[in-house]
C-alpha cells in the first residue's frame, strides 16, 4: 500500500490548504534535526516535507486524492515509443530546502545554530507556541553564510540539488530498431520576482538508439525545480528493459529458452 500523506501529516482528506500549512508548520518545528535528536526524527521529518509538497500542489493533490501515490509515480499511461508521451512527477523533496521556502526563504534555525552547532547568541522565548523557534516569516533580507550566520550584504554560494533518476523501461524490438520517448515532466520555475515560484510542464525527448544496454543514462542537465538558493537538479533516466514474453537480453545477446524432450536431444 502506497504512502498516506494526509496521514502523515495528521489530518484526514480534503484537508484545507490552511490546515495542511498548520500541519506542516507544526510537525517540521517538532522533528527538524536541528531541535530533535531523537532516532528517526530525521525520516519523519523528511516524511512531513515530502507530504506538504504533494499536498499544497494543487495538481499532485488531485493526483494524490484520485489515484494515490501510485498515481505520482512514473509508470502510469502509454509507454510505447513515437508520439505519446509520459508524465511523471518525480519525488526530489529536499526537506530543508521545503523548510526554507516555508518559513520565508532562509533556514530560521541557522539563526541559532551555527555550522558547528554553537548558539548564535540570538535568545527566543517558549511563549510563542513554536518550542521557542518562532517568528521566521518576516526575516526581510537577513541572508546567512556558510556557518549559518546572518550577513546582511552576502551571499551564499549555490549548490546543486542531487540528480533525480527515473527507470526508463523499454522493449526488445525498441532496442533493436530504436525509438523516440518522449517524457513529460513537472517542475518549479522560479517568476521574475526569483523568490515565488509556479508549477510548469516540460516535455523531454529521448531518442533511443539501437543496442543501448541496460543501465545507459541519459541526462538533462538543471531540468529539476528551481528555487532561489540552489542549482536544478539533472533529470537522468536510465534505461531498463521490459520484461518480453519470449525472449530475454543478455549483453547484446538475445536468449531464447525452449523446452525440448530428450529425444529431440538424441
Amino acid at each position: 500500500m502506497g504512502k498516506d500523506f494526509y496521514k502523515i501529516l495528521g489530518l484526514s482528506k480534503g484537508a484545507s490548504d490552511d490546515d495542511i500549512k498548520k500541519a506542516y508548520r507544526k510537525l517540521a518545528l517538532k522533528y527538524h534535526p536541528d531541535k530533535n535528536k531523537d532516532p528517526g526524527a530525521e525520516e519523519k521529518f523528511k516524511e512531513v516535507a515530502e507530504a506538504y509538497e504533494i499536498l499544497c500542489d494543487p495538481k499532485k493533490k488531485e493526483i494524490f486524492d484520485t489515484y494515490g501515490e501510485e498515481g505520482l509515480k512514473a509508470n502510469g499511461g502509454n509507454s510505447s515509443g513515437g508520439g505519446g508521451g509520459q508524465q511523471f512527477f518525480y519525488s526530489n523533496v529536499d526537506p530543508h530546502q521545503t523548510f526554507r521556502m516555508f518559513f520565508g526563504g532562509a533556514d530560521p534555525f541557522a539563526m541559532f545554530f551555527g555550522a558547528d552547532g554553537s548558539n548564535t547568541g540570538i535568545s527566543v522565548g517558549d511563549d510563542d507556541g513554536l518550542g521557542g523557534f518562532g517568528g521566521f516569516s518576516n526575516m526581510g533580507g537577513v541572508h546567512f553564510g556558510h556557518r549559518g550566520g546572518p550577513q546582511m550584504n552576502g551571499t551564499r554560494k549555490k549548490t546543486q540539488d542531487p540528480p533525480i533518476e527515473h527507470e526508463l523501461f523499454v522493449s526488445l524490438e525498441e532496442i533493436a530498431t530504436g525509438a523516440t520517448k518522449k517524457m513529460k515532466i513537472s517542475r518549479k520555475v522560479l517568476n521574475s520576482d526569483n523568490r515565488s515560484t509556479r508549477i510548469e510542464d516540460k516535455v523531454l525527448t529521448i531518442d533511443i538508439k539501437p543496442g543501448w544496454k541496460q543501465g545507459t543514462k541519459i541526462t538533462f542537465p538543471r531540468e529539476g525545480d528551481q528555487t532561489p538558493t540552489t542549482i536544478p537538479a539533472d533529470i537522468v533516466f536510465i534505461i531498463k528493459d521490459k520484461p518480453h514474453p519470449t525472449f530475454r537480453r543478455d549483453g547484446s545477446d538475445i536468449i531464447y529458452t525452449a523446452k525440448i524432450t530428450l529425444r529431440e536431444v538424441c
